[in-house]
């Protein structure tokens, strides 16, 4: 009898320590509970990612318009949502209070009840144009070269970069990280410049030793870069840093020098191509398609400041054995919230993924309030994530919201499962390591949009205003 009583008030107890755990958090919602949650971010600003009352499935039939999720149908691995971790966005943060700056990496990184859990960042390999002074990690005087790479150092980086990048390590640890170079040593250059150039073919055996020592001096700090890109924005040479890398380049440096310094030193870092817009998929596919570099590609990276969201499945048709990410996209000065939420999301975080991205990443982390520092002819429009102001105020932008709409709900090792695009509600699900389902809806039309959710024979019926985005979970 006293054992019957005793599993009698395990039974009572159990939901209630569940309640305890799960309250106002992401996992508020268990996995085919019949309820759903919700979190919507409105165009006026009145909700931001805020929790809502939960749905519930039922049986009962509507005319409504239906997003059907099929979770038989299995498309990529996700490996994480984030942004760059700019040496702008390290000193942002790194000057703020301790206890402050605590709390403000808690938010980002962790997955706790108030988190947004950021998965992924992405690095710039020396300086990029979000830095207050450009420099690479082998700056040598005029006319003086370093082939042994001697003078090898992080440099600046030592002072903001590393010291928030293992703070972060340490809220989460299997965070993945990937660098790109804004440009090589000026010395390596055909034009002596930190701004635009080409790699001199001379010196390519020495820069793919530069990102073999730049892999294992991070190492030595304890961080693990997971992949890399040869150059940031390849057909972009007027920028300040940047570098005009060609197609046939790229692949001559990864197929004869890149991969095979990797290989001889044991380097497990994936090596990723292009990095650039979505306007010239014959890029990377020239790559892949040559038999030098291929073996040592795991894939390509995209920007969308030119083209089309759809190149992603262009290459992903022509090789569906290599990798697709996406790794870049601002928000700027110039425009709003309404704007940039919308198209950042039907684009950035639900294009990417339906096109087969593993990955959605904004642009900055952070930056003050005069959305510096950048260089001398860097971006000085770009907006962060967040705006951190001389007074350690701390505003959340839009892309905080862009990518926390997935972030939050979408942990690495998540797998994009099927839905279908109902009129104007662009969306995509997902289903976690944990069994959730997380469908992420934007309601591209200009009026409320009714629809139904439904899954596995049950629906539920809910709207979104116009412009609003929502994330469901279940």
């Amino acid at each position: 009898m006293k054992n019957i009583n005793k599993k009698l008030q395990i039974l009572v107890l159990l939901p209630l320590i569940a309640m305890q755990f799960n309250c106002g958090s992401s996992k508020s919602v268990t996995a085919n509970s019949g309820k759903v949650g919700s979190w919507i971010t409105t165009t006026d600003e009145t909700s931001k990612l805020k929790k809502q009352p939960d749905l519930v499935f039922g049986s009962e039939t509507n005319s409504n318009q239906t997003i059907e999720i099929n979770s038989a149908e299995k498309f990529q691995t996700i490996e994480g949502f984030g942004f760059s971790l700019t040496g702008g966005s390290a000193q942002a943060i790194i000057k703020l209070d301790k206890s402050k700056r605590e709390a403000l990496l808690q938010e980002l990184f962790s997955r706790k009840d108030d988190a947004i859990g950021l998965s992924y960042l992405r690095l710039s390999i020396g300086a990029s144009d979000l830095n207050e002074k450009v420099f690479s990690y082998d700056d040598m005087p005029e006319g003086q070269t370093d082939l042994n790479l001697e003078h090898f150092n992080l440099g600046p980086d030592l002072n903001d970069v590393i010291p928030v990048l293992k703070e972060i390590l340490v809220i989460n640890p299997k965070i993945k990280i990937m660098g790109s170079p804004w440009s090589p040593p000026v010395w390596m250059k055909d034009n002596g410049s930190s701004k635009g150039g080409s790699l001199q073919p001379k010196y390519y055996e020495v820069y793919a030793q530069y990102f073999v020592k730049y892999i294992e001096a991070m190492k030595s700090h304890g961080i693990t870069i997971d992949a890399i890109t040869p150059q940031n924005e390849p057909l972009h040479p007027g920028n300040n840093p940047s570098l005009l890398m060609l197609a046939e380049q790229q692949a001559d440096f990864i197929g004869n020098h890149l991969g095979p310094a990797f290989a001889k030193a044991g380097i497990k870092t994936k090596i990723i191509v292009y990095d650039h817009n979505c306007n010239k998929p014959e890029y990377p596919l020239t790559i892949l398609k040559d038999p030098k570099a291929n073996p040592f590609v795991a894939g390509s990276a995209f920007h969308l400041y030119e083209g089309d969201i759809s190149a992603l499945t262009t290459v992903h048709n022509a090789f569906p054995n290599k990798d697709l990410y996406f790794t870049e996209q601002y928000t700027g000065s110039g425009s709003n919230f309404e704007n940039d939420l919308k198209w950042s999301v039907k684009n950035v975080v639900i294009g990417s993924m339906r096109n087969w991205s593993k990955n959605a990443l904004s642009w900055g982390l952070a930056n003050d309030e005069f959305y510096k520092p950048f260089t001398p002819g860097g971006c000085s429009t770009c907006k962060g994530a967040l705006m951190i102001d001389q007074n350690q105020n701390i505003k959340r932008e839009v892309g905080y919201y862009i990518i926390g709409h997935a972030s939050k709900f979408v942990p690495e090792g998540s797998v994009r499962i099927g839905s279908n695009i109902a009129g104007k509600l662009h969306n995509v699900a997902f289903k976690t390591p944990s069994g959730q389902i997380v469908l992420i809806v934007e309601n591209d039309g200009a009026s409320t949009e009714t629809f139904n959710i439904k899954y596995n024979q049950k629906q539920t019926s809910t709207s979104l205003n116009a412009g609003a985005v929502a994330t469901y979970v279940w």
